[in-house]
């Protein structure tokens, strides 16, 4: 397996991917420099990528700066002791309560969020959407953000689909399953690279509107 753990990780997957799909080379050129993303892997990291999920990015600052303070460091003892109203003072929502909750009682039954980090793609993509709440979306995020897997293409992320079918000129939108089967085929084993060129364009189409990501 290869990573993206550092700047330099990414600017040379970013080189690789301009020559398996030329097409890509002006939006590169466009939007440099690309920022590698990265957060903290295991239960910090993925907590606050489901509380950030389908808020602002101001929201989800903020809700994530009062759970920090609620709970610091994630710890899975204080968690576990929580009453919903503490989460409810975070701001959270009645389903990511929910998930929170479910997240925290396997982990204490024994479910080793640490150890997936050892294991292949595959296999981490299905313990992860084992757990309660947790999508494919989420899922590869967090492989791609806390992880560093560098194969991977969150395809059911909305801003990627739109910011590929303008890069393409695409006449729709691809859904998910589309949009993932075109990463596999044209930019694996580059696809963590892709997906941060196509969020970079996105922004850049939004013109500084706030988005999820």
């Amino acid at each position: 397996m290869s990573y993206l753990q550092c700047q330099a990780d990414l600017d040379a997957s970013l080189l690789l991917l301009v020559q398996l799909d030329p097409r890509l080379a002006p939006y590169l050129a466009q939007c440099e420099p690309i920022a590698l993303r990265r957060q903290s892997a295991g239960l910090e990291g993925l907590l606050q990528i489901i509380l950030a999920q389908q808020v602002s990015v101001a929201s989800a600052r903020a809700i994530w700066q009062r759970f920090k303070a609620q709970f610091p460091g994630c710890d899975v003892g204080l968690l576990a002791q929580a009453r919903e109203e503490d989460l409810r003072a975070c701001t959270l929502s009645r389903p990511k309560i929910k998930t929170v909750q479910r997240i925290v009682e396997a982990i204490t039954d024994g479910f080793d969020l640490d150890a997936l980090a050892t294991k292949e793609p595959t296999e981490i993509r299905c313990a992860l959407i084992s757990l309660h709440g947790v999508g494919p979306w989420t899922a590869d995020v967090y492989m791609l953000f806390c992880l560093g897997l560098a194969d991977v293409f969150p395809a059911g992320d909305l801003a990627l689909q739109v910011s590929v079918a303008s890069a393409l000129e695409l006449e729709d939108r691809p859904s998910e399953k589309a949009l993932a089967a075109m990463a596999e085929a044209q930019w694996a084993p580059e696809r963590g690279a892709a997906a941060h060129l196509f969020w970079a364009l996105y922004r850049q189409i939004k013109k500084g509107r706030e988005g999820v990501l």
